[in-house]
């Protein structure tokens, strides 16, 4: 019994040193780039437009000073049900963790039996408390690669998460600035019909002591009807806006947030790197990035999975029994030690496969992470190209408010001196409306582009302390 208990302590110990053997680290980020997107991939600077080429930073939410704004993404952060489901999800996964660790760690479990005699030939029952304890040696690593890409998919969650807050907060901005723009709009239709109105009670009056015609008063009565439909539109557009950021925030969607008066300034020339900076900062692709590492680890878990599995197990306890007390051999309390090995001989092909499918993951997981950087890229090049346009366009569009606003000037002073009339007036009044709402819609368009560049770049709303 001694040398068995030696030889059995040999091979444990020699068991447990092969346990130690690590496993294959997954390849690093710069590496999953490089395979995912080939070398000399990315330029050094952005070509769609202007931006400072320093690290590009956090905290973009204060730059637009709105107080309000920075109140309603809190709100959302705290309240938007899709966010809930992004927390769910992230609890899962480190659930999982938990599920798969607990495969590292030996198995105790506890047995007891008895019995009752009720007669003469029932007195031989068992009765007493067994403990018994198994534990699979991970001798090639099965286990912990399991481990690891529950570990890879929590990292992943993790930075969806992250990912979901960043889009919330772009979201309930645009949809602030959105809801403002409408309002603006609506307003200037509602002047645009009033003027409208004027024109036509003037049409009426000129028809009337025959300075006119009745052309003129259909004409104005049909601009009216359009001008009328324009500010049901705008209406509607508004209403909806302010619905949709209520339901950012969890509220129910009844239209009742008061908006800004005006939209925000904008913010001057944003910090956007180089490209390759945006492929580290994004969680999404950063999400990616572990996605491959997880599959890399499926592959070693089912790789292992074709080799011998070798379990401990130790059991003890005590029992009595009739029968038991009549063996001279038996003793109580006992213990026993035992290895047990399995290890698969034919199954088809059923291992094999595994493998070709974790390899597969792990090309598609190469694949999306490939079309994600691509479209991160893209993201961040439309968004330069969109702000250098529109900066272009308001620069325009403001010009063109001033020389409306100057005709419109001027008609007054004509028509005061009785060189013009009240519809020149009033026709250089829509223009000018006309005019104010396209700068309206030009610099609301901006700060969403701005917005979106934000996002598109990977920078957190939030300030983030620097270690």
């Amino acid at each position: 019994m001694k040398l068995q208990g030696r030889i059995t302590l040999q091979l444990l110990f020699v068991l447990l040193f092969a346990y130690g053997c690590a496993t294959v680290a997954p390849p690093e980020s710069e590496e999953i780039r490089t395979s995912a997107l080939g070398e000399d991939t990315l330029p050094q600077a952005w070509k769609g437009g202007e931006a400072v080429s320093t690290e590009i930073r956090n905290g973009w939410l204060a730059t637009f000073d709105d107080p309000q704004l920075d109140a309603l993404v809190a709100e959302a952060l705290a309240n938007n049900p899709d966010l809930k489901i992004a927390v769910s999800r992230l609890e899962r996964a480190a659930a999982y963790v938990g599920v798969a660790s607990a495969a590292l760690y030996p198995q105790v479990g506890v047995k007891g039996s008895g019995s009752l005699k009720l007669g003469a030939d029932l007195n031989s029952g068992l009765n007493g408390i067994i403990l018994g304890v198994s534990w699979e040696l991970d001798l090639w690593g099965r286990v912990r690669y399991e481990r690891d890409a529950a570990l890879e998919s929590l990292a992943a969650t993790q930075s969806d998460f992250i990912w979901a807050r960043h889009s919330l907060a772009a979201a309930a901005a645009n949809s602030w600035f959105l809801a403002t723009e409408t309002l603006l709009q609506k307003r200037a239709a509602s002047e645009m019909v009033a003027d409208a109105e004027g024109l036509l009670e003037l049409a009426k009056t000129r028809a009337r002591i025959g300075a006119g015609d009745q052309r003129d008063v259909v004409s104005a009565e049909a601009s009216i009807s359009a001008y009328q439909d324009n500010l049901l539109k705008l209406t509607l557009a508004h209403e909806n806006a302010l619905r949709a950021l209520e339901v950012l925030l969890g509220r129910y969607p009844g239209a009742d947030i008061e908006p800004r008066t005006d939209l925000p300034a904008f913010p001057g020339l944003i910090p956007a790197g180089i490209p390759v900076n945006v492929l580290e900062r994004r969680p999404d692709l950063f999400a990616s990035e572990r996605r491959v590492a997880e599959a890399f680890n499926r592959i070693g878990e089912a790789k292992a999975a074709r080799l011998p599995r070798i379990s401990l197990t130790a059991s003890g306890g005590a029992a009595s029994s009739e029968l038991l007390e009549m063996s001279e051999d038996f003793s109580n309390p006992f213990a026993s030690l035992g290895a047990g090995l399995m290890a698969p001989i034919f199954l088809g092909g059923q291992l094999k496969a595994q493998v070709e499918i974790r390899t597969i993951e792990q090309q598609m997981a190469i694949d999306e992470y490939a079309s994600l950087a691509l479209r991160a890229l893209f993201e961040v090049e439309n968004s330069l190209a969109a702000e250098t346009n529109l900066g272009l366009r308001e620069e325009i569009l403001k010009m063109n408010v001033a020389q409306n606003e100057r005709a419109l000037h001027l008609e007054k002073v004509a028509f005061r001196v009785g060189t013009s009339d009240m519809r020149r007036v009033l026709g250089q009044q829509l223009a000018l409306n006309v005019a104010r709402m396209g700068s309206i819609h030009v610099q609301s368009s901006r700060l969403t582009q701005r917005v979106n560049l934000y996002l598109a770049l990977g920078g957190n709303f939030e300030v983030i302390e620097e270690e």
